[in-house]
């Protein structure tokens, strides 16, 4: 009888500190979260399953382009795009994106704005004036961010610049469904 309680003794600590390691690494290191909605397309599908790595920024900052998620209200997790950084004026024109006055490439979405209908706009024109606190440079502490799907994406230019520290972290993988597997860009 002792060899059995000891056995389960022995199982009972094999879960105990598998639950406790599961759970550090969900709140330290790494998160599942799902698309929820069209303002990633075409780089991320609603409905798709991504982990979002929370180390990046607890020892580094958010650099341009990448995807990450944050809290944009007390319930609710977005998912957009880095598109400026802080100290840079960040302005469109006529489907370019201009950091600091310079052009800067945009290659995710440059299939979707290079097949648009004449006339049609892909990313409306704004300077980082025109939004939600008229800023003239992006202050220190902040980012902006903008969804790929620029035409349906409630993102920097309706809910203002995003403080970094409201930034869950990079999403990085998609794991689900399989054939969407492999890393964001």
């Amino acid at each position: 009888m002792a060899a059995k309680n000891r056995e389960w003794l022995s199982w009972i600590k094999v879960i105990v500190i598998s639950a406790i390691l599961a759970l550090g690494i969900r709140t330290f290191l790494f998160t599942p979260i799902i698309v929820d909605g069209p303002s990633m397309l075409p780089t991320l599908e609603n409905g798709d399953h991504l982990i979002v790595n929370k180390l990046n920024y607890t020892i580094g900052q958010p650099e341009r382009f990448d995807i990450v998620v944050f809290h944009a209200t007390q319930k609710r997790d977005y998912i957009k795009r880095v598109i400026g950084l802080p100290g840079e004026h960040i302005s469109y024109q006529n489907e370019i994106l201009y950091v600091d006055g310079t052009p800067v490439a945009e290659p995710f979405i440059r299939e979707r704005v290079t097949s648009l209908p004449a006339g049609s706009h892909y990313t409306h024109d704004f300077t980082l004036e025109n939004m939600p606190g008229g800023y003239e440079k992006i202050p220190e502490g902040y980012v902006l961010v903008l969804g790929d799907n620029r035409t349906n994406s409630t993102d920097s230019r309706m809910i203002g610049l995003i403080p970094i520290d409201q930034i869950v972290g990079e999403a990085q993988l998609i794991y689900w469904p399989l054939p969407h597997f492999g890393l964001t860009t």
